[in-house]
């Protein structure tokens, strides 16, 4: 069971027919779907199963992974001020590494009085915030953490004002960290990712709200980095220093314990509640979650096979199982997560301006639900798994299974099916 499952609201007291007009003008937008073209009862099923699907986690909900001891988030508020982790104290040097060639003008140090503060970056933020739409996740979780509006200043800003002049090829980042080196978590990014984007690519932030509100310190705030495209381990939580550095090496935390530092986000599909049991003969709802990595989506497809069926040794990503294609649910009308009336403000930069609308869906580096509806099943005990097909063609796990860059399994469940 997935996280964005379990932390779903209960909407005691809907009858079916209000689950069947939730379905028709509910927060998914799934009247607009083909797969709800079907009888009045099918309709109820599938509305029924996807009227908690929620787009936008909100704030409090999303899953973080705390290292630290104590706990940041445990910390009493005259710690935190102490500590620089709330927006009066705050401040983010960015410096030169000592221990490179590094040449930077006007570094931002707390030691010559030139440090950012909350102030300096709110001023930078009336004409260069950013908004995007991303999802939190983790290099080595199979399920998402969260998915949010994140809302910031690019990196580069804070990295010109430095001014620095030569030397410098990568950028490295770290957060509070009790004063304690063995607690340290840092992360790198190439200063090529940091000063410019491709087109359709999103700025790394420092980003100091989540679905339109200030970060929590449990969210990493008050200023954390947002990394698009990559996994969380990039995203390091309470940011208060950079270093511009003339290494060529990624000196990230995560390169010591055994991961992909480099690598982007993967496409891969989830159920979200599976059926465990149900009656032969009746219809069954199937309700999903993909992630949309780097390579994009194009299909969500499930499969259903007898327990124990034979498998080709050749076969390891159960490539010639009879697969069948699930509907992707298309952009939500509420999105969620704690915004007035479920309304985006203006303006992510994925969606257009004139529209409010994405401008493609799914949207890469996001979450997109699917759903398909099971008919004429037989008894009898039955292995369900679910995959995605990239905008490349490629079928899940491909084009990289291997874990340590990425986790995207196929997802495999037990479902019986009784007489």
């Amino acid at each position: 069971m997935t996280d964005f499952a379990q932390r779903d609201e209960e909407h005691p007291g809907l009858s079916r027919r209000g689950l069947l007009q939730l379905g028709v003008a509910g927060s998914l937008g799934v009247a607009a779907s083909s797969l709800w073209a079907q009888t009045p009862q099918t309709r109820a099923i599938l509305a029924e199963a996807t009227v908690k699907l929620h787009y936008l986690t909100p704030p409090d909900q999303f899953r973080e992974f705390e290292r630290e001891k104590p706990r940041v988030d445990q910390l009493p508020p005259e710690k935190l001020r102490q500590s620089g982790l709330d927006r009066e104290t705050w401040q983010l040097e960015v410096v030169p590494d000592p221990e490179s060639n590094c040449k930077v003008d006007r570094p931002l140090s707390q030691k010559l009085g030139t440090a950012l503060d909350w102030t300096g970056l709110m001023k930078l933020a009336e004409t260069r915030a950013v908004r995007f739409l991303h999802v939190l996740t983790c290099t080595n979780m199979p399920d998402p953490m969260g998915m949010g509006l994140w809302e910031g200043v690019p990196l580069r800003e804070i990295v010109w004002l430095a001014r620095p002049t030569g030397n410098v090829r990568r950028v490295f980042y770290w957060g509070y960290h009790h004063d304690d080196p063995k607690q340290r978590f840092q992360s790198s990014l190439s200063v090529g990712r940091v000063l410019e984007d491709p087109p359709g690519e999103l700025p790394p932030i420092l980003c100091y709200k989540l679905n339109g509100q200030w970060l929590s310190i449990k969210g990493g705030g008050p200023v954390r980095l947002i990394v698009p495209g990559a996994y969380g381990n990039k995203s390091v939580k309470w940011l208060q220093s950079v270093v511009l550095t003339n290494s060529y090496q990624a000196n990230d935390t995560y390169a010591l314990w055994n991961n992909d530092v480099e690598t982007s986000m993967k496409t891969q599909a989830r159920f979200l509640k599976p059926p465990a049991r149900v009656k032969a003969g009746q219809p069954v709802p199937i309700v999903g979650l993909a992630q949309v990595g780097m390579s994009g989506l194009s299909k969500v497809q499930y499969s259903i096979e007898p327990d124990g069926a034979p498998r080709a040794a050749d076969d390891p990503y159960f490539t010639k199982a009879e697969w069948k294609d699930a509907e992707i649910l298309p952009p939500p009308q509420d999105w969620g997560g704690g915004l007035p009336d479920g309304k985006l403000p203006p303006i992510p930069l994925q969606l257009d301006p004139a529209t409010g609308r994405p401008r493609s869906w799914p949207l890469r580096y996001t979450i997109a639900y699917w759903a398909a509806l099971v008919t004429d099943l037989r008894p009898g005990s039955y292995r369900l798994r679910c995959r995605t097909i990239d905008s490349n063609g490629m079928a899940q796990p491909m084009p990289r299974p291997f874990p340590k860059s990425g986790n995207n399994a196929i997802h495999e469940v037990p479902l019986v099916v009784e007489a």
